[in-house]
């Protein structure tokens, strides 16, 4: 059976537009196993001195203070597909999701190095990553984006290239908010990863 990571970062949790639209898209595909986990509300693991400390010594993957890492890390090893659905909070991802980066790119389990250029340990699958805002990001767009770049790069170090973006715009507009809910179902469906035609996430490899 197939299955799919989805990750949420909203503090709005099940209410944020960005959950709905990728709960949508898992829940077309019935035949999936979703594991769904709520970065928002914490309790997945922290970086503490001991987690530091056991990094710098390059302690064994079994070591205690690995043990969120790990379970992080193999949640993304199981699954054969990717959704993340994250707000742009101040130009980049929020708070919640950067702790899940910190704890899933970790030398010598999740990335190695070659030529002093890190290299992903982990296999590529599709992903989806949904970005909410309540104002423009992209063309026309009066404030920088660092969400879209870094999430390439820190994605790409641990192997996972095989990236969708979809920005869901102008939410704290009521005048567009329902054109863009629209506008991003159309972009989806015309996916060949995630759309209604992919042949990828049906059960059977393209």
């Amino acid at each position: 059976m197939k299955s799919a990571l989805f990750l949420t970062a909203s503090p709005l949790g099940a209410a944020a537009s960005g959950h709905t639209l990728g709960k949508e898209v898992l829940e077309s595909r019935r035949h999936l196993k979703v594991i769904t986990r709520d970065l928002s509300q914490g309790g997945f693991g922290q970086i503490t001195a001991d987690y530091a400390d056991a990094i710098l010594s390059r302690a064994e993957p079994a070591a205690p203070t690995f043990a969120a890492s790990e379970t992080l890390i193999r949640e993304l090893e199981e699954t054969d597909a990717l959704v993340i659905a994250t707000p742009m909070h101040n130009y980049t991802v929020p708070a919640a999701l950067k702790l899940w980066i910190d704890l899933v790119l970790r030398a010598g389990r999740s990335f190695g190095f070659r030529d002093g250029r890190k290299i992903g340990l982990l296999a590529d699958r599709p992903t989806l990553i949904l970005v909410s805002s309540g104002g423009l990001v992209r063309a026309g767009a009066m404030q920088p984006d660092h969400l879209t770049g870094y999430l390439k790069d820190v994605l790409a170090t641990v192997g996972i290239r095989d990236l969708h973006f979809v920005y869901l715009e102008a939410l704290a507009r009521p005048d567009m908010a329902e054109q863009t809910l629209a506008r991003a179902r159309r972009e989806i469906a015309t996916d060949r990863r995630f759309g209604a035609e992919a042949h990828c996430l049906a059960g059977q490899e393209a």
